[in-house]
């Protein structure tokens, strides 16, 4: 498969149509040759130098991130950012970045991912963000405790992971937004959720958690969007037959 083939599947897989208009992110093929043979592809979150060096000692020819090198307003290409290019460009490695459409997919996304981890049930889209439902939300089949949420998420409680504890103990309603979600806790706490998990945490909105009775899950913007990146490199070696790659390149963040 070629690299124009692989975007035209994955733009039909992930969806890309349903987040048009609202992702800044330079979604498909930010880098390289769109008529690359592809046999094997690296998986990271982030578009970075430690992802591209691995993804050149593991002889892939492509990259897969959530986050690319193109997001936003345009920017020159010096310093960092020139060096990085010039890297992917010396070594013939495409990049390929997927955003939004990785986020809220309710199959491959980060969100349906973690409420799938999580064993939810009475699943529904949840989280407005410009007009577009970009999480999940679900009840426990049983109340559960934080910590073995977290157990069940992450294997442990992280040094990264943080918490307000200002909802009930015993948790049923939960809501998920990977990555930046932070403002959306509001729409959590209009809901009447048990408990909301994102990635970044934010002083901003401690008081609002506290008098609204709300437990919070900070789990890292990198730990909560892992698992769309994992589930994709599954998918594309089972569906497309090219060999592939996880690169774990945890930020701590």
């Amino acid at each position: 498969m070629i690299m124009a083939d692989f975007d035209r599947w994955t733009r039909e897989r992930l969806e890309f149509p349903e987040t048009d208009g609202i992702d800044s992110s330079l979604n498909g093929i930010q880098l390289g040759d769109s008529n690359t043979e592809l046999s094997k592809m690296a998986f990271a979150v982030d578009a970075c130098m430690d992802a591209f060096r691995r993804t050149k000692q593991e002889g892939a020819q492509a990259l897969f991130v959530h986050h690319g090198l193109f997001r936003g307003p345009a920017f020159p290409l010096t310093g960092v950012m020139g060096e990085r290019v010039r890297f992917l460009m010396k070594n013939d490695i495409s990049l390929y970045a997927c955003h939004l459409p990785l986020d809220r997919h309710a199959e491959l996304g980060n969100n349906a991912r973690i409420v799938g981890e999580l064993g939810l049930e009475d699943i529904e889209p949840f989280g407005d963000y410009k007009d577009r439902k970009i999480g999940f939300k679900g009840q426990l089949p049983e109340a559960s405790d934080l910590e073995s949420l977290i157990i069940r998420l992450f294997g442990a409680w992280e040094s990264r992971i943080n918490a307000l504890r200002f909802g009930p103990s015993e948790i049923r309603s939960i809501g998920v937004i990977s990555g930046g979600g932070t403002r959306e806790v509001s729409q959590a706490i209009a809901e009447g959720l048990d408990l909301y998990i994102t990635g970044d945490a934010s002083h901003n909105i401690y008081h609002e958690c506290r008098e609204a009775g709300i437990n919070v899950l900070f789990a890292g913007h990198y730990l909560t969007e892992i698992f769309g990146i994992k589930a994709m490199a599954e998918t594309v070696a089972t569906e497309l037959g090219i060999e592939t790659v996880f690169l774990d390149i945890p930020t701590g963040y």
